[in-house]
């Protein structure tokens, strides 16, 4: 995310409104190329008359205006994100113009999409963009480009949609926290709500079956981070980090602290079973010099009792220390 898409996000709500009960104050046609887009037959003076036109010619209006005009000089991980971001607002206006058709971006872009001329044979980028795309980003043309994110086309509408309100509140703090970083105070009422806003969201899908939601989450704490990095606004960096998410990557790295963690306490229980053992023996033989009536013998497993004693109290209060209390980075263990 930038602020160059959260202002094409912007203008087009100009031309077409994401609010409900809202109208646009701008006629969509006047919007561009945006009416060679609402219709694959050749354009007519006005071809973005229902919803369905509107969504599908804003959809490439956008992906035409955030990366294939720009192709040349995005990474792969932007241009990656920014159709991530595209393809939500698409999945929210299906949803908010009760467009009930389709259950996924999926069923939408083989519709409506992938053999729409305009599209597939856009020259904004130069004469040859499947060229410049297959260098760049390593893919043959701009379907095969989307395609790529086939793992979020196929959520159910209905839960991809809920993710668009937090990109809606990280262009907020784009476009209030601008390149010359002069207004990130005025940020930080937003950022928190983009922090429930996440929060509530990582709490519904992070745990559940299909991974693409992780995925999804990945890349707004990402960019929200980045965010937070472009503020030097002590205030702004206050706020709370956003917990991390569970990638596979991350959670090798977890098993191989976890197993450490164990290796540590395995080693820990060892040692308290070798001084309870020995604190076992005294006792016994403790209890065979009272059995033969020896004074010497009594007096020096009195001494060698009182002393190994303390150092075992010592012991067990640093072993239930590091065990079980949270004096370390993390709890070793739920009690």
């Amino acid at each position: 995310m930038d602020y160059k898409l959260c202002g094409r996000f912007d203008h087009l709500r100009l031309f077409y409104s994401d609010e409900l009960g809202k109208s646009a104050g701008r006629d969509i046609h006047s919007l561009g190329s945006i009416n060679s887009y609402c219709s694959n037959e050749v354009p007519k003076d006005k071809n973005c008359n229902t919803d369905i036109d509107k969504i599908k010619g804003a959809f490439l209006w956008l992906f035409e205006q955030s990366i294939i005009i720009n192709i040349d000089s995005l990474s792969k991980d932007k241009s990656g994100a920014f159709i991530i971001y595209i393809m939500i607002w698409l999945s929210y206006m299906l949803k908010i113009k009760n467009v009930n058709t389709f259950k996924n971006i999926n069923e939408f872009y083989k519709e409506h999409i992938k053999d729409n001329t305009h599209y597939t044979n856009n020259k904004k980028c130069g004469d040859d963009c499947n060229s410049i795309l297959k260098n760049k980003l390593e893919y043959n043309n701009f379907n095969e480009f989307i395609e790529a994110n086939e793992y979020l086309m196929n959520i159910d509408i209905k839960d991809i949609s809920n993710f668009y309100a937090p990109i809606k509140l990280l262009c907020k703090m784009h476009t209030g926290c601008n390149a010359q970083k002069s207004n990130c105070t005025e940020c930080l009422q937003i950022a928190n709500e983009f922090v429930e806003t996440y929060e509530k969201l990582y709490n519904d899908y992070n745990n559940n079956e299909n991974k693409s939601y992780s995925k999804v989450l990945s890349i707004l704490s990402n960019d929200y981070d980045n965010l937070k990095n472009k503020c030097n606004d002590v205030n702004f960096k206050d706020i709370s980090s956003l917990r991390a998410i569970k990638t596979k990557e991350n959670g090798v790295q977890s098993s191989e602290h976890s197993s450490e963690v164990t290796s540590s306490s395995s080693s820990v229980t060892n040692k308290l079973f070798i001084v309870l053992s020995i604190f076992g023996a005294i006792a016994f033989f403790l209890g065979i010099a009272y059995k033969v009536n020896n004074k010497e013998l009594k007096n020096y497993f009195h001494y060698m009792y009182a002393n190994i004693n303390k150092k075992i109290v010592y012991f067990l209060t640093f072993y239930i220390s590091i065990r079980y209390l949270d004096f370390g980075n993390e709890p070793k263990n739920n009690i």
